[in-house]
């Protein structure tokens, strides 16, 4: 198994540490890199472990038929992974298209 993400994903998670940080929801920039990068590798190594549910139609702007996962990191935020399954030689890849938190999702779920 494998774990993937689209460019947009990989260039989101960027700067979502400039993001947290600026916005002052970390008081140090590494702690907003740590964040990140926790998150990132917890999908990365569970993903394809995780409990997933078919995501609803509104998601299909990031592509059709994806599932979800869910991340919590703290009391407040919970990350949703989307994603989709594709088989390559007998290989199982998981693509993460589009990620996102409950602050600005959660309506949609």
């Amino acid at each position: 198994m494998k774990v993937t993400a689209l460019p947009e994903v990989q260039q989101y998670l960027e700067s979502l540490k400039e993001i947290l940080f600026e916005k002052e929801y970390f008081g140090f920039e590494d702690a907003a890199q740590k964040y990140v990068d926790e998150l990132l590798y917890d999908i990365q190594a569970t993903l394809p472990i995780r409990l997933h549910r078919p995501a609803p139609a509104y998601f299909d702007r990031y592509g059709k038929n994806m599932e979800y996962a869910v991340f919590i990191k703290n009391k407040q935020t919970t990350w949703y992974a989307f994603f989709r399954v594709y088989r390559n030689n007998g290989e199982e890849i998981y693509q993460v298209r589009y990620i996102a938190n409950n602050h600005t999702i959660a309506q949609y779920l």
